[in-house]
């Protein structure tokens, strides 16, 4: 797909991993609909995109609530037209071990509401964009890509039973949707980072970073736009559909 002109909504799209997808998008003609939950760096990124001459409009919404996703996939359509694509990058962390004991004694589990949260945001979140996106794309009668942002830690990773799980279901919806939606001719694509330099990765611990670093093969975190590049490659390959790209320097061996 040719995402000029095209309207694509990305989720979490006014920082971070989200912006750098809506910046190399953006540059190659697509209309952005950010969505996030911050009205304020909505506004942010918005103008940034502006500046560089980026046709870009902000969504207030929480992913997580239907009602919420609703009206703003409608507010899309109605200001912007229906969607295209849709990338649904927006998800947080509540990291901690299912328990911890010491002596034999359990001195903490992971919480339901840890656990809900991050499901919420990052598999059910997907889920309901994901269906307005498809919803708009047929009703509308032209094809369609829908990117779903996964994780290196989909295989399992300790710390991260809430994270580990929604991103493992975020790629089988992937595939799932893949077979539905093909009749419809709307595509889709997993990509699933490692470790990227991100906010989050900032505020690490240096020593916790070198250790990342040193066991990655590349020997060096991802840039964001790594992440972008991947997401561009999904929507511009016409044969690509139900599939992941793995981009995290050769660390999932």
């Amino acid at each position: 797909m040719q995402v000029d002109k095209k309207v694509i909504a990305i989720t979490g799209g006014a920082r971070g991993l989200g912006f750098a997808i809506a910046q190399r998008l953006g540059r190659q003609g697509a209309h952005l609909a950010l969505l996030d939950m911050s009205a304020e760096a909505l506004d942010g990124a918005v103008s940034a995109l502006s500046a560089e001459g980026v046709t870009a409009q902000a969504f207030v919404v929480n992913v997580a609530d239907e009602a919420s996703v609703e009206r703003a996939f409608a507010d899309i359509a109605d200001r912007m037209g229906p969607v295209s694509g849709c990338v649904n990058n927006a998800g947080i962390t509540d990291d901690g071990l299912l328990i911890k004991a010491r002596d034999g004694v359990v001195e903490k589990r992971m919480s339901l509401s840890s656990w809900q949260r991050v499901l919420d945001v990052n598999l059910t979140g997907v889920f309901l964009c994901g269906r307005e996106a498809a919803a708009q794309m047929v009703e509308a009668g032209h094809d369609g890509v829908i990117v779903n942002i996964s994780s290196i830690s989909r295989a399992g990773n300790m710390g991260q039973s809430n994270y580990a799980a929604a991103k493992a279901g975020v790629h089988a919806l992937t595939v799932t949707w893949g077979k539905e939606l093909a009749r419809y001719g709307v595509r889709t694509g997993t990509v699933a980072p490692g470790f990227i330099e991100t906010e989050m990765t900032a505020s690490m611990r240096p020593d916790m970073l070198e250790r990342i670093e040193s066991n990655v093969p590349l020997k060096h975190l991802g840039e964001p736009d790594h992440i972008a590049q991947s997401v561009a490659f999904i929507f511009d390959n016409d044969y690509f559909t139900a599939r992941i790209i793995e981009c995290d320097g050769g660390l999932r061996l």
